[in-house]
């Protein structure tokens, strides 16, 4: 299997890979629904090698240094009602990035990144129904060339949003672990509307849900992930 190779469009933090999208290459070359586990910032513009483990992990190493990790998993998560797009769209408007961004690049929810370059995933709150929410039209940057958005995109779309759901008063937390699940794949500027919501907390660790829902409701993607504050600062 050639090595895997993240360009640095694709970043969440300066210098690192977004990791719903690390999360997503990952699945695509297990071929199967996993949980991707983050040990190290994932880097970019750097090969990174998949070595299937006894056990059944792959783990993804660059050089000697393992960057993460991911086993088979069954994602057994049901989603709120999700609101209609033009609530989504409404929300959006109160989202906690336009005020302070830590991580203004990242090719998800950055807000510094321009239309068809990143995916401008702005998830603001919607209190009465305990969620975030954002709309998400793919651009045709994201197509896999039939007209559908790759599914690493999809995986990424689900990350950012999670963040919010777990840390609504913006506590430093990053991604440490992710399953995701995709239904369909959306097509290119199908209007989508992107969820998150809380789950449980324990600690530093928050666990929130994710979704990519269709203008019919349909659920295309969904995820559960795991944020965690590290004990120093970043």
């Amino acid at each position: 299997m050639s090595p895997l190779l993240i360009a640095s469009r694709f970043c969440g933090p300066a210098g690192s890979a977004n990791g719903g999208y690390f999360a997503g290459c990952v699945a695509a070359r297990a071929g199967r629904t996993v949980t991707v586990r983050l040990l190290r910032p994932p880097p970019l513009e750097a090969p990174l090698d998949t070595v299937e483990l006894a056990d059944g992990v792959l783990a993804i190493v660059a050089g000697a240094e393992r960057i993460g990790e991911a086993r088979s998993a069954v994602l057994e998560l049901v989603p709120p009602d999700p609101p209609t797009y033009f609530e989504a769209v409404e929300a959006s408007r109160g989202y906690a990035g336009f005020t302070h961004h830590r991580f203004p690049t990242c090719f998800v929810c950055g807000t510094q990144r321009r239309r068809g370059d990143g995916m401008r995933v702005f998830a603001g709150p919607i209190a009465e129904r305990d969620l975030v929410a954002a709309p998400w039209v793919p651009d045709v940057s994201l197509d896999r060339g039939d007209g559908k958005v790759r599914p690493e995109f999809i995986s990424a779309a689900l990350d950012c949003p999670g963040f919010y759901a777990a840390s609504p008063e913006d506590r430093m937390m990053l991604l440490g672990e992710i399953t995701v699940h995709v239904n369909r794949l959306v097509h290119v500027g199908e209007p989508c509307t992107v969820i998150g919501w809380a789950l449980e907390a324990s600690g530093r660790k928050r666990a929130a849900g994710t979704a990519v829902v269709a203008e019919d409701g349909e659920v295309c993607g969904l995820a559960r992930a795991l944020w965690i504050e590290p004990k120093a600062p970043v």
